[in-house]
């Protein structure tokens, strides 16, 4: 929906012009208060005003950056998964059953995956591990009584004594041999008399995804047994007596897979590879279709990669359908499937909410263009262009005016001009350049010069949190993120700003922003106001930015709040978390409190020996610093 300087600006025009009905999965949306809204059950008069619970978050001494956590969410994520699985069975008339899994990888955090398992009991929600650590809190986790627990990553004779462990325990776990390597421990195992848990094999399929993500399939993928591979395995635990223990068969093709046709190729390709090995006589229940079950980020629906080309529905049937076709043609009865839909069940339910602390602009608000009689001559020109651009003129005075600056320097540089004339043709120039941006947009095509000129122009939003902490996926992968003001939606955005981070790192900004035809170089945003917190909202955080957040300057993990709707429909705050103080980043790098206090206190009493402070006031200083070790690392 366009919207000209004219029209009134009305909350509907903000919904396009963020997209938030195109990203939001029906979550997302904005109130008569011109506030962001969640709506746990996709109903308006049921939703959740994120200003409010950030206001209430305040009140309880949690200031931003703030990540808000709405478990509801993962509820109406788990349910649209089975749903759409179970669908598919019934519409293809599948005779076997579906379950879903949970990487711990995509989020580690317990209450996130608590809420999950119980989201999903009735569906016999699992989880996947790919490391020991994981798998050991997994065996902890009150996991739905029959579900699975899939073990990947490379195994050692200790991550194998995890998973009998919890076989001992009640659990029913999968070991999936990833290489040959890793066959010849658990054969050893066998020898020796070892409990021994169930078995995945995992394929290297010629099939890939597509997307940021595409290496982790195909032949030069880092996990996974080619086709001889498997076969040798197979032969190898048929031949030591444990043909009974391969239950299951597993494919990972990438995360964030962007065009459906990746996933057909790849699980036709999986499931023939099953039906062969069920002809050979060697019936395998399972087939683990793997992750990669992607988010519409943008919500352009296209195959870019943030993007997704297929809906939920769309990808359980590619998947149901492709496997019954296949085993039907070879005249083996179709496997159990799973899938390890991670980054799709988790997406959704965190937001994080920072600040803005001020606004750094290249161009002036307002330049007085007559120059003093005096003024330097490279002033007075300059001045003149700024006086006199055009519609008609821009392009050669703008020209003009980048031969001036050059000159600008150059007699400073030569000690001709004074601090206060560089100072005064900077202003200019970039008065200049803004007039000149502004006269090429009434222009049919917009030369390259000016729209590159439009990016320098643009603002910079000074945001209150760590792009490494909180958005590690921007900074390493481009990932994209849909941004928003959580308030004023109500409001014209009249400025257009990247945002920058705390952090001393260049790299420590946002200047890639979601479009459903393009990538935007900056985002829409409102003028901040004297006195007032102007806060924005970045969605879809829910995957995989919090086990991956790094300490980079040493900001740490941030405060979080879970808000829920009661069934009156009023929002209330479930829980929430501090985040890590100062004294707790310093410990993951051998900072004790104690150590620092110590080296503290010999400053001060080697001062005090030398008459430079008094006991009292050392004490005073003592104590400023034991506070400052327990304040959130994050500017107030």
């Amino acid at each position: 929906m366009s919207v000209s300087t004219l029209d009134r600006f009305t909350l509907e025009h903000a919904v396009a012009l963020y997209g938030i009905d195109a990203w939001g999965n029906g979550y997302f949306g904005v109130n008569e208060a011109g506030h962001l809204t969640v709506m746990p059950t996709r109903e308006p008069e049921r939703a959740i005003d994120v200003l409010q619970v950030v206001e209430e978050a305040r009140r309880r001494g949690l200031r931003t950056p703030l990540l808000l956590r709405f478990p509801q969410l993962l509820e109406a994520q788990v349910q649209e998964l089975t749903t759409a699985f179970a669908k598919a069975r019934e519409e293809f008339r599948y005779p076997a059953t579906y379950r879903p899994l949970f990487p711990l990888k995509v989020n580690h955090r317990r209450s996130v995956v608590e809420a999950l398992l119980r989201a999903g009991e009735e569906a016999g929600l699992g989880l996947e591990v790919g490391s020991r650590p994981e798998l050991l809190a997994a065996l902890a986790l009150p996991t739905p009584p029959g579900s699975l627990i899939v073990c990947n990553g490379y195994k050692d004779n200790a991550y194998l004594d995890a998973a009998a462990l919890a076989r001992r325990l009640g659990k029913r776990v999968i070991v999936v041999l990833e290489k040959l390597f890793e066959l010849d421990r658990y054969l050893a195992r066998a020898r020796n008399g070892a409990e021994l848990p169930e078995v995945g094999l995992r394929l290297r399929l010629h099939a890939r995804g597509s997307g940021l993500w595409e290496k982790s399939g195909g032949f030069a993928a880092k996990f996974g047994l080619t086709t001889s591979e498997l076969l040798t395995a197979v032969e190898r635990l048929s031949s030591a007596g444990l043909a009974d223990r391969i239950v299951m068969l597993h494919f990972h093709i990438g995360s964030q897979i962007t065009e459906i046709r990746r996933v057909k190729n790849a699980v036709r390709e999986a499931a023939r590879i099953y039906a062969k090995l069920c002809r050979s006589g060697r019936p395998i229940q399972f087939l683990d279709v793997g992750g990669g079950l992607g988010i519409d980020y943008d919500g352009s629906r296209t195959s870019s990669d943030a993007s997704i080309n297929y809906t939920v529905q769309e990808y359980a049937n590619d998947v149901v359908f492709g496997a019954l076709e296949v085993c039907q043609e070879e005249g083996v009865p179709p496997p159990h499937l799973l899938s390890e839909s991670g980054r799709r069940l988790v997406a959704y339910h965190a937001l994080l909410v920072v600040d803005v602390l001020d606004v750094i602009s290249p161009a002036p608000a307002e330049v007085e263009v007559a120059p003093e009689d005096n003024a330097p001559a490279v002033i007075r020109d300059l001045a003149e262009i700024a006086a006199t651009i055009s519609v008609k003129n821009y392009r050669e005075y703008y020209h003009d005016a980048l031969e001036y600056r050059d000159h600008l320097y150059s007699l400073f540089r030569l000690g001709l001009l004074s601090l206060e004339d560089r100072a005064r043709g900077e202003l200019l120039f970039w008065k200049i350049a803004e007039r000149a941006v502004a006269f090429a947009k009434t222009a049919k095509l917009v030369a390259d010069e000016f729209l590159e000129l439009e990016q320098r122009l643009h603002e910079k939003y000074i945001c209150n949190f760590s792009v490494f902490q909180s958005l590690p996926d921007h900074w390493a992968l481009d990932q994209l993120f849909p941004i928003v003001p959580i308030h004023r939606l109500n409001e014209r955005p009249v400025h257009r700003a990247t945002l920058v981070d705390i952090t001393c790192d260049s790299d420590g900004q946002v200047d890639k922003f979601v479009d459903l035809k393009a990538i935007k170089p900056a985002l829409e945003v409102h003028p901040c106001k004297r006195g007032e917190r102007y806060y924005l909202g970045v969605a879809l955080a829910g995957a995989y930015q919090d086990p991956m957040g790094d300490l980079h300057n040493l900001f740490g993990t941030v405060h979080e709040v879970q808000a829920v709707l009661d069934p009156e429909g009023r929002t209330v705050l479930t829980g929430t978390q501090r985040g890590d103080r100062a004294c707790d980043t310093l410990l993951r790098f051998g900072y004790t409190r104690r150590g620092l206090l110590a080296g503290v206190r010999a400053l001060i009493a080697r001062a005090e020996a030398e008459g430079r402070l008094d006991a009292a006031e050392g004490a005073t200083l003592l104590e400023r610093y034991r506070r400052a070790l327990g304040r959130y690392p994050y500017l107030a």
